[in-house]
């Protein structure tokens, strides 16, 4: 297998290119660090698609290493044909492999395998080949054996069609045209065990669609009802076809005497052996896709949350709400640094309203505090009518964001925020989360489990590894992407950054501690156990303000200082000027970039990269985003009526649509079909979590606690 020509095949990318990101992934070089750095010798690959590509490659040598296995075994075993030698290397997946390599797998006791050992495969040959004259009983007659269990001719029968079940069973091009049969033509089924249980999964009492149609999120939700013993799901073929394809492959003569008994195995092979076997294979397909569906939307959902811009320059009051153990407040200063904690009992059962006004007031005034971030879980809607009846009885310009709080108490009572604020307890920490997810969402995030921000769907029903591993690369990637000051930056930052693990994370920190701020790039070096492959991962990344090489403070790799100080060299700049916020206009300055390359010593690419960091260096790409809606009133559900168009922030993306929160506490749900007037195939074509978008109300439903919500025909708020 040219693992190479497929990788570019698949990628539609240059086989050149696909080389260079195998060669510099085999060097240990990390995604982020090729994606920035090596773009001259990728094209420019961007992250997404080196990832996929390192993905194909481990599969796919993981594939070419599974061959090697399968044919020594078979070679072993003396079984080894040309013919079968050529089909497993030109097997393009797993499946496909393990299908040719089935009638060559030591199997358990079967009942095919204790008739061999009864000495009946003969009598299975010849039932096979049809030549046989008479009734079946009578040509087994000699095989009958009271010393190797066969007492009569019936057994000796019954032992051969065992034989005759499990090779159609084994035979690798039957099981792949019925895997394929039941793919596209077969139905998925599911029925409640018991149908007078109220539960979630009433949709799903009484359901069928064609496997090759059901979407992801139906699958997910099919698979945790079955888990949790509320439905009861099948895969249902269309087994007369699928019988009857393999009479035709297996009955190739009419003879009177074998042509029932061929029959009888066919059936007996598909109820017993092959059906069973394939409904797990097809199920198990159908929700790696699925999940490999969910993992995609948790990831882009999880990429937007974490991108969203940081709102710098303002103290918050992070509000961490509830009833009967009080809302935990902390007041957090414009870098992070917590002024003051207080718990107040606004809400039931205590209902001090008056005095927790009073604490706030005095807490506003004294702090200067401009901004209220509130969690968005329990209480959240007492609270935020509390905060809105402050805000109109006093004169300072306050304003407040409902925060989704998931995984703020995850955080609050983990062994890092235990170590971060020891003396706080878990309300209070989540306090201090609640405030600084606004201030700087990423820095703040990244403390948490990926798993548990809940911005995803069924994610706790999928393959936990796989899932852990790509939430973990779009952490990564986001803290790349935006980059790290490296002297402020936690370690649970740190971490994440290209190259640098855990370890070195603390250690950055612990040198940081012991010997004050960092004043170069290169004093990284002097990190325990940071070596120079380590520092040329992460070093582009890490930046340093005020420090002694201007340089240090953009995303110009050290590698490429002397090609960076030459350009400014040679179009009349100097360093220095960079610290006064980057040279605009440098761009424009080269006339050639080819001749300019080549004058420096760096491609082309490189070049222009050089230039814009240059221009607006450490340029965060947050900046960009749509920034959260801040609010000062508060509407009520009773209050929304059908054509209403309000402002929202879309919280989560699923498969059939987004929640949208309108600021009435409970988000709106707007349905794919109301997104757009184009089609789309998923909502993630049309919005991302953090978009800010104008909605008008379609419908609500006080009792259920439902709003429907469209985009269609409404001006888009970004």
């Amino acid at each position: 297998m040219d693992i190479i020509k497929t990788l570019a095949d698949e990628l539609s990318i240059g086989r050149h290119q696909a080389e260079a990101a195998v060669k510099l992934i085999d060097e240990g070089n990390t995604i982020p660090f090729i994606a920035r750095y090596r773009k001259e010798a990728t094209g420019s690959l961007n992250d997404e698609v080196l990832r996929t590509l390192d993905e194909r490659l481990k599969y796919l040598r993981g594939l070419q290493d599974r061959k090697k296995q399968v044919i020594a075994t078979i070679t072993d075993q003396g079984k080894m044909t040309a013919e079968l030698e050529r089909q497993i290397l030109s097997a393009a997946t797993l499946v496909a492999v393990e299908d040719l390599y089935r009638p060559y797998k030591p199997k358990r006791r079967t009942r095919a395998a204790i008739a061999h050992e009864k000495g009946l495969e003969p009598l299975a040959d010849l039932i096979l080949l049809q030549a046989v004259k008479e009734p079946v009983e009578q040509a087994a007659a000699s095989y009958i054996s009271g010393e190797k269990g066969v007492e009569t001719a019936e057994d000796a029968v019954q032992g051969a069609m065992d034989i005759l079940a499990e090779r159609i069973s084994d035979n690798a091009v039957y099981r792949t045209w019925i895997r394929n049969m039941t793919m596209n033509k077969g139905l998925l089924q599911s029925a409640a065990k018991d149908e007078s249980v109220k539960s979630v999964y009433e949709t799903y009492y009484n359901y069928e669609e064609p496997v090759k149609k059901a979407a992801g999120h139906r699958i997910l939700a099919l698979n945790r009802g079955e888990g949790e013993k509320i439905l009861s799901v099948k895969v249902v073929p269309l087994v007369d076809q699928i019988v009857g394809y393999l009479e035709k492959q297996v009955i190739t003569r009419d003879n009177p005497y074998t042509s029932p008994v061929l029959k009888t195995v066919v059936k007996d092979s598909y109820d017993r052996l092959i059906g069973p076997s394939v409904e797990r294979e097809i199920r198990s397909e159908i929700t790696e896709k699925a999940e490999e569906g969910a993992i995609r939307v948790f990831g882009k959902n999880l990429e937007q949350l974490l991108m969203q811009p940081p709102i710098s320059g303002r103290v918050v009051l992070g509000w961490d709400p509830a009833f009967r153990t009080g809302c935990k407040l902390a007041v957090v200063d414009s870098t992070g640094k917590v002024l003051d904690t207080v718990v107040i009992y606004p809400t039931a059962p205590q209902n001090k309203v008056a005095e927790s006004k009073k604490i706030l007031k005095d807490m506003i005034h004294r702090y200067n505090i401009s901004l209220i971030s509130v969690g968005n879980g329990t209480a959240s809607r007492e609270s935020e009518q509390i905060i809105v009846e402050l805000l109109k009885e006093i004169k300072e310009p306050v304003q407040y964001v409902i925060v989704n709080e998931a995984g703020a108490s995850v955080y609050s009572a983990s062994k890092l925020a235990t170590e971060e604020f020891p003396k706080f307890d878990v309300g209070q920490r989540s306090a201090v989360s609640i405030a600084r997810r606004l201030q700087d969402p990423l820095a703040e995030l990244v403390k948490i489990d990926p798993k548990s921000i809940g911005v995803g769907q069924y994610q706790h029903d999928m393959n936990q590894k796989n899932l852990g591993a790509a939430l973990e690369a779009v952490v990564e990637d986001c803290v790349n992407k935006v980059g790290v000051d490296l002297n402020t930056a936690s370690a649970s930052l740190l971490e994440y950054v290209s190259g640098i693990n855990k370890t070195l994370a603390k250690n950055i920190v612990a040198y940081r501690e012991e010997n004050g701020a960092f004043k170069t790039r290169k004093q990284l070096l002097k990190v325990a156990k940071l070596g120079p492959k380590a520092f040329e991962q992460c070093a582009g990344f890490m930046r340093i303000t005020g420090g002694e090489e201007p340089l240090d403070g953009t995303s110009v790799h050290p590698e490429s200082y002397g090609a960076a100080k030459k350009l400014l060299e040679t179009l009349g700049y100097r360093e220095e000027e960079l610290i006064r916020g980057g040279i605009p206009g440098i761009s424009r300055r080269i006339r050639d970039y080819r001749e300019m390359a080549e004058e420096i010593g760096v491609g082309e690419i490189t070049l222009r990269d050089i230039a814009g960091e240059l221009e607006k260096p450490a340029r965060d790409p947050r900046d960009e985003m749509p920034r959260p809606v801040l609010r000062s009133d508060i509407l009520e559900m009773k209050d929304l009526k059908p054509g209403m168009v309000l402002k929202g922030t879309v919280r989560n993306v699923i498969d059939f649509g987004a929640f949208v929160d309108i600021g009435v506490h409970q988000d709106g749900l707007v349905h794919i079909s109301q997104m757009t007037d184009r089609y789309i195939r998923h909502p993630l074509e049309a919005v991302s979590v953090g978009d800010v978008v104008e909605v008008k109300i379609l419908g609500v439903d006080l009792e259920k606690k439902r709003i429907s919500l469209t985009m269609k025909g409404v001006k888009d708020g970004n």
